[in-house]
């Protein structure tokens, strides 16, 4: 069997959590950040977990995961 290739924007987007599940920035922390409040910001910082309907795409795209 050949060796599967990675994708590698999705290996730069995602990263898989000690549990196994997958792990994504949040959106919204890129531009206008003087107009949104500090703890918005904050918020927007901490890492979320990939929704389960969406974690079979990221696996298959990051096989050796």
């Amino acid at each position: 069997m050949p060796k599967l290739k990675t994708r590698r924007s999705a290996a730069k987007r995602f990263k898989r959590s000690g549990s196994g599940k997958f792990l994504r920035r949040r959106a919204s922390k890129n531009h206008m950040l003087e107009h949104k409040p500090t703890v918005r910001k904050t918020r927007l910082s901490q890492k979320a977990v990939v929704d389960e309907r969406d974690a079979d795409n990221v696996r298959l795209m990051l096989p050796y995961s």
